[in-house]
């Protein structure tokens, strides 16, 4: 629906970017709420074309710097912009970093939760007529909450929850809070989970992103335990068209799941990317770099395989995957060849 205005939450990550992207070119308004911690950047919304085809012009989007545990300013911005939905993507999301610090993740992911459906429920029962009717709440959340899958099948939407690590916990409290507050005060909630997204705009921290700006510094891509660790995965553009359908077409209270239909154990996806890059930016030395692949002790708590059937979410909102993973990685690599500047400027020191 052009002209409606919507609340993005963690817009300036590499997910929610993506999202508010394809919102302003369907012609929707966007107000970006983000904290612009390490991991979330104005540059990642510096390419939007606004009104007029200019970059940022217009009011096709607006950023705004601020926690979603900012009870008032939560509170503010509902008032001010008179949303239509708020699509909730902030959250801490690296496992390692929830296992070195646990706390960041309990109070983001929980709290934060918490904090953002209680201003929009008393926000949505002012509402009346329409506006009422019509206002959604999507929370995206991920596959890990889960927990690992043996050699064999998929997660379901009905799959019970056994996460494993301090993040896939926080995610799980924060889905189960979103069911609560449909089930107990009929508001007006839809929740997603994905697989592992890739595509441009990913900061440096997670498996792909990191092993192509590792290759290139010429260091060792450490790859962990026996690197058999199998994920699904999806583009990230994917992604953002599922989160919209969800929007658009979900049912109340209902949860969604997306996937990549592309699984990959991580040695494959380090060695796919060393091939693309002996291609695109061969070293200088010929050499391969499956040279600087290493071994290092497993994490903690690492989950085996992931992997989600995504046939409710084609069946009943017509989701369909536009990307398959040999491109799609292919194009990522560029991307990261092409925006050093990019790179440079998200992994600054503060």
């Amino acid at each position: 629906m052009k002209n409606k205005t919507i609340i993005v939450t963690g817009g300036a990550g590499f997910i929610g970017s993506a999202f508010v992207g394809q919102a302003v070119a369907r012609g929707e308004r966007v107000i970006v709420l983000d904290a612009l911690t390490y991991a979330g950047h104005k540059e990642n919304l510096d390419w939007i074309v606004g009104d007029g085809g200019v970059v940022g012009a217009g009011d096709a989007w607006k950023l705004v710097e601020g926690n979603i545990c900012d009870a008032n300013l939560v509170t503010q911005l509902l008032q001010e912009y008179n949303p239509s939905a708020i699509v909730d993507f902030a959250a801490e999301s690296h496992v390692d970093n929830s296992i070195a610090s646990p706390v960041d993740f309990i109070h983001t992911n929980i709290l934060g939760t918490y904090n953002l459906l209680e201003a929009a429920r008393a926000y949505h029962n002012k509402l009346n007529g329409a506006e009422k009717e019509n206002f959604r709440f999507v929370h995206i959340s991920t596959d890990e909450v889960y927990g690992s899958l043996g050699e064999t099948g998929k997660f379901t939407e009905e799959s019970p929850m056994q996460p494993n690590s301090p993040y896939s916990a926080s995610k799980a409290a924060g889905d189960l809070l979103c069911r609560a507050w449909f089930h107990t005060y009929n508001f007006p909630v839809i929740v997603t989970n994905c697989t592992n997204n890739y595509g441009a705009r990913q900061f440096p921290e997670k498996l792909i992103p990191r092993m192509i700006t590792t290759a290139l510094a010429g260091e060792k891509l450490p790859i962990y335990g026996d690197g058999k660790n199998i994920r699904d995965w999806i583009h990230v553009e994917d992604h953002a068209q599922g989160i919209n359908l969800a929007l658009t077409k979900g049912k109340l209270g209902e949860t969604y799941a997306f996937g990549g239909d592309a699984e990959r154990n991580n040695l494959q996806v380090v060695e796919t990317i060393c091939n693309i890059l002996d291609q695109l930016r061969p070293r200088a030395d010929g050499k391969s770099y499956k040279e600087q692949m290493s071994f290092v002790p497993d994490r903690l708590g690492h989950d085996r395989r992931y992997a989600i059937d995504d046939s409710k979410s084609q069946r009943e909102l017509g989701f369909v995957r536009k990307y398959n993973f040999e491109q799609g990685l292919l194009d990522a690599v560029q991307w990261y060849l092409d925006n050093t500047n990019w790179c440079a400027a998200v992994t600054r020191l503060p």
